[in-house]
C-alpha cells in the first residue's frame, strides 16, 4: 500500500478515554441544567469538541456558563485518566510495527494538546510521536472539517493523497476523507454503521490488523516457533 504516513485519532483510536470524558460531560451538563446520561451524552457528541458543546449547553438553556466550564470539566477528566485510563488493546505493538517499517506517525486530535500529553503519558504512548502531536487548536477549525488532517500532513511533509487516517468516530472520518486521505475505521467500541455509512475505506476492529493492513508483513517467527 502507497502510504507514508499514518495519522491516528487520539480518544479511543490511542486510548480507551471515550467512556470516562463523557461520563465527566454528562455530569456537567447535567448540573448546568440538561439531564443526560453518559451513554446518551457518548452517542451525541462522539469526536466533537467539548468548546462546541459548551455553545450547544447554552443555546439549550439559554444563558452563558462562563469561561471555567470547559476546564473544570478537563480537570475531573484529567484526575481519573491518571488512575484509570487504558491504552487500546494492541495499539503499542502496532505503532512499533508501523514506525519500524518506515512510515511515519502522528495523532491528530480535536482535543488540546495538554488532555494529550496527559493521556499518551499516563499510557506510556507518546514515546511513538517523538512530539508528531496536533490538535485542531493549532489550526481553529475542528473536524469534521479536513483543515486538522491537512495540517497534519503539511507538517510531517507528506501529501494527503499519501496519508492514511485511523479514526473511530464518524466526525474524524468525515474530517479525513474530506482531505483526501484514505479512513481506515476503527470499530470496536462503537460498532461499523456509523463509519461505514460516512464512506471510511476500510473497517477494522482489532489493532493487529493494522499493520497488514498498511501492507506490512508480520514479523517472521523465531525458528523455534516451527517445531
Amino acid at each position: 500500500m502507497e502510504c507514508d504516513l499514518v495519522i491516528f485519532d487520539c480518544d479511543g483510536v490511542l486510548v480507551d478515554s471515550e467512556a470516562i470524558a463523557n461520563r465527566c460531560t454528562a455530569e456537567a451538563m447535567t448540573q448546568a441544567g440538561v439531564p443526560i446520561l453518559p451513554e446518551e451524552a457518548l452517542k451525541r457528541f462522539l469526536g466533537g469538541k467539548l468548546t462546541f458543546i459548551q455553545k450547544d449547553v447554552e443555546a439549550m438553556i439559554g444563558r452563558e456558563l462562563g469561561d471555567d466550564w470547559v476546564p473544570k470539566i478537563y480537570a475531573k477528566q484529567f484526575a481519573l485518566y491518571r488512575k484509570e485510563l487504558r491504552a487500546i488493546p494492541g495499539i503499542d505493538r502496532a505503532l512499533t510495527r508501523i514506525s519500524d517499517a518506515g512510515k511515519k506517525i502522528c495523532v491528530g486530535s480535536n482535543g488540546p494538546v495538554e488532555k494529550m500529553e496527559v493521556t499518551l503519558g499516563v499510557t506510556n504512548l507518546k514515546r511513538h510521536f517523538r512530539g508528531a502531536i496536533f490538535s485542531a487548536d493549532m489550526v481553529g477549525i475542528p473536524k469534521p472539517q479536513p483543515d486538522l488532517y491537512l495540517y497534519c500532513a503539511e507538517r510531517m511533509g507528506v501529501a494527503p493523497e499519501r496519508c492514511v487516517v485511523v479514526e473511530d468516530s464518524p466526525t474524524g472520518a468525515r474530517a479525513g476523507i474530506a482531505a483526501g486521505m484514505r479512513v481506515f475505521g476503527y470499530s470496536a467500541a462503537h460498532g461499523p454503521d456509523g463509519l461505514a455509512e460516512v464512506g471510511v475505506h476500510a473497517l477494522f476492529d482489532d489493532m493487529a490488523d493494522l499493520p497488514g493492513m498498511l501492507g506490512i508483513d508480520a514479523p517472521e517467527l523465531p525458528e523455534e516457533r516451527f517445531g
